[in-house]
């Protein structure tokens, strides 16, 4: 189970910031939420490259069996893109180079924006 870590927005409050897995291992980012049946508004993943880009970023919808709301942070801490990721779709990548994808429940979409400055703290 990787370890929890929260994503505050810097630019808005949200009542419950995102409480989410910090995947930076190779095997945590292969499986992501893959073979889940469902997940709840409290659960996600945020998915963690070494540097900024588009291709190590990308993500895949295949065996994730719902939707999600995934959103790319850059090094500088900015979500650079976000978009509603449907299920058993082949490919989604951000529209500039991103090091974090955070993947959480659609019911979030509005807790983040583009331009939107945040951090990561442990919790």
């Amino acid at each position: 189970m990787p370890r929890p870590v929260t994503v505050n927005n810097l630019n808005k409050t949200i009542n419950q910031p995102a409480q989410v897995g910090y995947c930076d291992s190779f095997l945590c980012k292969l499986r992501g939420l893959m073979f889940r049946s469902r997940l709840s508004p409290e659960e996600g993943l945020l998915l963690v490259e070494k540097r900024d880009s588009r291709l190590d970023t990308s993500i895949h919808m295949f065996f994730v069996s719902f939707d999600l709301a995934v959103f790319w942070i850059n090094s500088k801490m900015t979500v650079v893109d976000k978009v509603i990721a449907k299920s058993w779709r082949p490919a989604y990548f951000p529209k500039s180079g991103a090091k974090y994808t955070l993947e959480i429940h659609p019911v979030r979409w509005e807790d983040y924006e583009i331009g939107d400055k945040v951090e990561i703290k442990n919790v």
